[in-house]
């Protein structure tokens, strides 16, 4: 890879000048999230500084989870651990899952992606080891068919695990990746 294609030395080249010209002063916050949410969202790049901007959040107001489809798949995975964390070690009470409208997590070809997997190198037979071992690969790739029916999944299962406090609030939010509107799918205040 010539030295003009590598992403990691233009990101510490400009982190240099960062850090030199003292531009993280104005990023200066505590850990604790000053609006006491934290907010799982799906990784797609149109969010990035749409999703915070359209909700008025700035620097410090949020604990922001992200992840493909912002689904929480396991009730004791990392997504679920980190709401906890932050619902115990930084006082969040409120907690919104925001998915969004053209989600590419919805209706997900797995077959295509496992194909991809394969062409990138993986051998068909780890497919097979990991599909033989009661990984059901398919499924775990899997996104979902509604994203309003994901969010009331994922609200469900944070509102409904063992360990969350009974007097959390959880939203459940569909978000336009264009224009940033916010609809409301599970209102967290009517669900209490």
């Amino acid at each position: 890879m010539s030295n003009e294609n590598r992403k990691l030395d233009k990101i510490l080249d400009f982190n240099k000048g960062f850090i030199n010209n003292e531009e993280y002063k104005k990023y200066e916050t505590s850990k604790n999230p000053d609006k006491k949410i934290v907010i799982l969202s799906c990784m797609d790049t149109r969010l990035t500084d749409l999703l915070p901007k359209a909700m008025n959040l700035k620097n410090g107001d949020a604990k922001i989870i992200k992840n493909a489809g912002a689904t929480v798949v396991h009730p004791f995975g990392s997504i679920m651990r980190s709401i906890i964390v932050a619902i115990y070690e930084f006082e969040v009470d409120e907690v919104l899952i925001v998915g969004h409208h053209g989600c590419g997590m919805c209706n997900l070809n797995t077959e295509n992606l496992i194909n991809k997997i394969i062409d990138k190198g993986v051998p068909s037979e780890t497919i097979d080891i990991l599909s033989n071992s009661g990984v059901d690969i398919e499924k775990w790739l899997h996104g979902f068919e509604s994203v309003e029916d994901s969010i009331i999944d994922s609200v469900e299962m944070v509102k409904n695990h063992p360990i969350t406090p009974k007097d959390i609030i959880v939203h459940g939010l569909v978000m336009c990746p264009n224009t940033g509107e916010i609809s409301v799918v599970v209102d967290g205040y009517k669900n209490k």
